[in-house]
């Protein structure tokens, strides 16, 4: 194992390699588990924190709280307690995953609808120079899935699309940018979200493919990562029987084994087939995808004898460590999977010179941080972008630009924007409602309990919806009920007689629940940055300059009318 380590995508050097066999030698058992083991660290309690780090964990996946002080001395905490230096990772997907101290970046849909290279460049630059100073080492990014299916509510905004050569484009200037600011890339979900329309948050996902099809289209798309020097792959709870058939015709129940506890899928298709060298982390395990395959027991020790290297958190983390210690002792996990595991998780810390960093390097103090985040450059950069992204997908009555003469009593309908994560922080689209009203218009919010809107009172219905991809919502559409107000305002729809715009700040797929709205435009996120460019867009101010990295129409041929 150690003499690959000198290969693509780590290039080690000798003394580098020298640093990864000393510390992985000097490690005991225990501590060898713990070091192919990344836990999660929700908020910033530092409590919690030094709770985490007393396991010696390889790595820790952070989701930093609002509040930047607190945020970095968790950080801090972290690092300063690690003898050997953490891998500390992040979902740095951009969109409404971000953090008020961070700049505005886009999510993937966001930054694909650009369809400009600089921009994806700068956009990959902001998020990992920010990313970098907070002292994130690896990125869970970029999502490679393919937006096959559009009723996806987990691929959604976090693809770059449903062009393969859109997905390789982007995600191919994102590895290169990460990894040139010391950041590790990972490309996700292998084998390949996209086809099945469920959430492997809730369910075990199947991708569907022939192993032809798959082999042009998700097989392309890896062998394009591996090309572009991706340090990491995320091995996740879907399937890929096209491939287990084809080595075991009679797979039966095997065939839809989730990739992150299939051999078939890690050792001998990604690793033995395509070539990949670097190292894999599985998704996290306490999705659904994944317990409800089998018992954990069983389960845990699976993950690092099938191929990954890496074990994404457990819930709680001492379970699992003391699964993956039973498993070692039983012989279900081999000391020499142990072993190759260990090595690559250390070889990945060395790629990116952390044995080599002091902790000021690895975290630079707080008011250092400060200097480098919301840069006047970044804002630029992410203003920019911004300004791109919004994708005008159809105006069949030509309505706008919007015009006081004609639209001054707009009724806007929203549920607004809900937090992602419990206790996440409150977002809100005044940034739409206040330009419009600072350029004369006059705004009120839908209420069923007033009067509804009919032409006397109403000269333009906007309606403002901003869900984004997350975990566990199996599903997002319209949900007409919670728009409208309830069972019988739910079969109400305005534009037969008012002047109707509907913007999606989120899913670009609504036009399946309205396929007979006339003016729909496709925002991707909510950022206050993109509600504000919006503003300029409706009133005619600038240009509508996004491309559709989807089919928006869904399919539907009177959608487009």
């Amino acid at each position: 194992m150690l003499d690959q380590l000198n290969a693509a995508p780590f290039n080690l050097t000798a003394n580098d390699i020298a640093w990864v066999k000393k510390t992985r030698d000097s490690l005991s058992t225990e501590d060898k588990i713990a070091q192919v083991f990344c836990s999660m660290s929700l908020r910033d309690d530092p409590a919690a924190i030094k709770d985490i780090v007393r396991r010696k964990p390889g790595g820790v996946l952070r989701y930093m709280g609002p509040d930047l002080a607190a945020a970095w001395k968790a950080t801090r905490i972290a690092v300063e307690s690690s003898e050997i230096p953490l891998l500390i990772a992040g979902d740095l997907e951009g969109g409404a995953y971000g953090q008020p101290y961070f700049s505005p970046v886009l999510n993937q849909i966001g930054v694909a609808a650009c369809n400009d290279s600089a921009i994806s460049a700068g956009l990959a630059g902001v998020l990992a120079r920010e990313a970098r100073a907070m002292g994130y080492n690896w990125s869970y990014t970029p999502v490679v899935d393919i937006n096959a299916r559009f009723r996806s509510a987990i691929v959604g905004t976090r693809s770059y699309g449903s062009s393969v050569d859109t997905i390789i484009r982007e995600a191919t200037t994102h590895i290169a940018t990460l990894q040139q600011n010391g950041i590790a890339a990972t490309a996700k979900h292998w084998p390949g979200e996209g086809y099945d329309d469920r959430d492997q948050h809730l369910v075990t996902t199947i991708n569907p493919l022939s192993f032809e099809d798959w082999d042009a289209t998700y097989g392309r798309v890896y062998r394009s990562m591996f090309n572009a020097g991706v340090m990491a792959v995320m091995s996740a709870h879907i399937a890929l029987p096209s491939w287990v058939r084809k080595k075991f015709p009679q797979a039966g129940v095997e065939a839809f084994r989730p990739g992150s506890v299939s051999k078939l899928l890690n050792r001998d298709l990604l690793r033995g087939e395509l070539g990949f060298k670097g190292i894999v982390v599985s998704d996290a395990t306490p999705m659904a995808g994944f317990t409800s395959w089998a018992d954990r027991e069983t389960m845990t020790p699976e993950v690092i004898e099938n191929g990954c290297d890496m074990f994404l958190f457990g819930l709680p983390d001492e379970r699992d460590l003391a699964l993956l210690m039973k498993g070692l002792r039983e012989g279900r996990l081999s000391e020499a999977r142990l072993e190759e595991a260990v090595t690559r998780v250390l070889g990945l810390k060395a790629a990116l010179g952390l044995h080599n960093k002091t902790i000021d390097q690895l975290l630079p103090p707080l008011e250092e941080v400060r200097a480098k985040l919301r840069s006047s450059g970044n804002l630029a950069v992410t203003e920019a972008a911004a300004k791109k992204t919004i994708t005008l997908v159809k105006d069949v009555k030509s309505i706008l630009p919007l015009r006081l003469e004609k639209h001054k009593r707009i009724v806007v309908v929203t549920e607004g924007i809900k937090p992602l994560l419990p206790g996440g922080e409150t977002r809100n689209l005044d940034a739409v409602i206040d330009g419009l009203r600072a350029r004369g218009f006059q705004v009120r919010r839908y209420d069923v309990n007033q009067p509804l809107p009919s032409p006397s009172d109403t000269d333009l219905v906007l309606y403002l919806i901003a869900q984004e991809s997350m975990f566990s919502l199996s599903h997002i559409h319209l949900n007409w009920r919670d728009l409208h107000g309830g069972p019988f305002p739910a079969l109400m729809r305005f534009w037969c007689d008012i002047p109707t715009v509907m913007v999606s700040f989120g899913q670009m797929y609504y036009l399946y629940d309205a396929p007979r709205v006339p003016a729909y435009i496709n925002a991707y996120t909510a950022l206050p940055t993109v509600q504000a460019a919006l503003v300029r867009k409706l009133t005619g101010e600038e240009r509508f300059e996004g491309t559709s990295p989807v089919d928006a129409f869904c399919g539907l041929e009177d959608a487009r009318y």
